[in-house]
């Protein structure tokens, strides 16, 4: 069964296109335009994740998360305004689960959103969850934590195998450093860190030794990474 998705965001283009994204991707969805429609139905309905905008007519995002979370514990995204800190701050604190800030890419927020619903579902079947990966001649086995090159092992550390791991996931798709900082690292990025440039050498270093072609794996300069 589809996980089930309630959009809280008065936008209606926003709306509508968040509605058509998650459908896309195999969720199901319902919809509200503002905030007590979206508390009513985030009380309601059975429901496995709400995204909530903060600006809302008839009731703000803060006082629909603050009353559901008297009775739910639903996990929550926040939609925010760019750059607002305090929104953030104020959202965790109120008992979001996480946040983006407006205008997001849309292939983060389904990362976020599966990462949520990782630790949030229960895995009735751990069969279902895919275990290994493959492209260009690169092998990943989840359960093993092992990487191979043209059936050859390269050993990897595990935040490396976790890096190498999610960009094989979302092939031809630019991961920015903010996504991979949260996804990969499980930290805020920082423009000083260069952790993630280092884990990434080290990764694209023995893949090009074991025989990949370097321009497999790119880096998109002042934005991320691709697998392509």
């Amino acid at each position: 069964m589809s996980a089930k998705v309630l959009i809280v965001e008065d936008d209606p283009t926003l709306n509508k296109q968040l509605n058509q994204l998650l459908e896309n991707a195999g969720f199901s969805t319902i919809t509200a335009y503002d905030g007590n429609e979206g508390l009513t139905k985030a009380i309601s309905l059975p429901l496995d994740l709400i995204l909530l905008d903060v600006s809302l007519p008839e009731k703000d995002g803060y006082s629909v998360l603050r009353t559901l979370r008297q009775t739910r514990v639903t996990p929550v995204i926040m939609l925010t305004a760019y750059g607002a800190e305090e929104e953030r701050i104020l959202g965790l604190k109120s008992g979001a689960d996480d946040y983006l800030s407006k205008p997001f890419n849309f292939t983060e927020l389904l990362l976020r959103i599966e990462a949520i619903l990782r630790r949030s579902l229960p895995q009735t079947s751990p069969d279902d969850e895919q275990k290994q990966l493959t492209r260009h001649g690169i092998k990943l086995d989840k359960s093993k934590q092992t990487v191979f090159f043209a059936d050859q092992p390269i050993p990897f550390t595990p935040i490396q195998f976790k890096l190498l791991w999610t960009l094989m996931q979302n092939p031809n798709q630019t991961l920015s450093k903010p996504q991979l900082y949260r996804l990969v690292l499980e930290k805020e990025f920082s423009r000083y860190d260069r952790s993630l440039d280092m884990h990434m050498s080290r990764v694209r270093r023995k893949l090009v030794m074991a025989g990949l072609p370097e321009d497999h794996l790119q880096t998109v300069h002042g934005t991320g990474y691709i697998l392509l």
